[in-house]
């Protein structure tokens, strides 16, 4: 584990956002605030509004940015309820914003959370803890076509159909409880071919019930919407995913809205009405160094796609 917490592509995020000293950004998933301090530190005039769904993280990042003074506002929120969040702040347009899709380090450091498969926990997996979904109700209550849906969708999972009839067949015998217990069913259910493959066996598993506790996938579509409607002409939106459904969504979200216009190819002019609302700064994702990958393994699979509102 990286006990020392690396913001993940620091210098192209700040690049990518184009921090104005007198500008207002947001941090929409502030984690251990490792970006929202880099940004707050380059303002003079310009303010920062920070945002987690973790009120742990809200606690936190009251200490790391408590310097800055009211340059920072911190708002304990779901990103999704970005355009709401502003709204109430008096603040309905911004100059940039900035999301981190991954699970943060302490969610992934703290076991208790349930996050982690390499050590026993209680099945929760809650970004906030006062959802009333977790890991422990998809396990023990989801029926065998449901979860082999979400493994297929979510974790992109080529043994769904196994693990999901290993866990039900367990359950039958009493509740699954802890993390611990629950790779151990994956475990079995797979292959000896797939337990020899480098990444641990579990992982696609854990990530599709984690987007599934905690509806990310709704929750990006939710906020790539408002977060288009509240940044600035010449705003910049900067998001890092870890994993291919997120990377795509946000991708394909920037597309239809630089180039969406429906018109057959062979017209002159567009008829369609549409009107493009951002401009995709990058032709590709933008990806960690090498040095990087090394002084912080996280961030190996992290992608950045940057995109500036017209």
């Amino acid at each position: 584990m990286c006990e020392k917490h690396i913001p993940v592509l620091l210098d192209e995020c700040l690049e990518g956002l184009g921090i104005r000293p007198d500008g207002i950004y947001v941090d929409g998933t502030l984690g251990r605030a490792g970006h929202a301090y880099e940004i707050a530190s380059r303002l003079t005039t310009g303010k920062l509004i920070g945002i987690d769904r973790d009120q742990t993280a809200i606690e936190a990042a009251k200490k790391r940015l408590g310097q800055f003074g009211e340059r920072v506002s911190l708002v304990h929120g779901n990103f999704r309820d970005i355009e709401a969040i502003l709204a109430g702040l008096g603040t309905p347009q911004v100059d940039g914003m900035l999301f981190d899709l991954g699970v943060s380090s302490p969610q992934l450091d703290n076991a208790q959370r349930g996050f982690s498969y390499m050590a026993d926990a209680p099945l929760d997996m809650r970004m906030d803890q006062t959802a009333a979904l977790t890991a422990d109700e998809v396990v023990n209550t989801w029926a065998e076509g449901r979860l082999r849906q979400i493994l297929y969708d979510y974790g992109e999972e080529r043994y769904a159909p196994r693990i999901a009839k290993a866990i039900c067949t367990q359950r039958e015998t009493g509740a699954i409880q802890t993390t611990g217990q629950l790779v151990d069913i994956i475990r079995s259910a797979m292959p000896v071919s797939a337990l020899r493959e480098k990444q641990h066996p579990a992982k696609r598993t854990f990530q599709a019930i984690r987007i599934a506790v905690n509806d990310e996938l709704g929750a990006v579509e939710d906020m790539l919407e408002a977060a288009t409607a509240c940044l600035a002409p010449g705003g910049r939106l900067a998001v890092i995913s870890f994993h291919s459904l997120e990377d795509r969504l946000v991708k394909n979200a920037i597309s239809r809205r630089e180039k969406g216009c429906t018109c057959p190819r062979d017209f002159p002019v567009c008829v369609c009405g549409f009107v493009p609302t951002l401009k995709n700064m990058s032709r590709k994702a933008i990806l960690p160094t090498a040095e990087e990958i090394e002084q912080n393994p996280r961030a190996r699979s992290a992608k950045l796609r940057v995109a500036e509102r017209i």
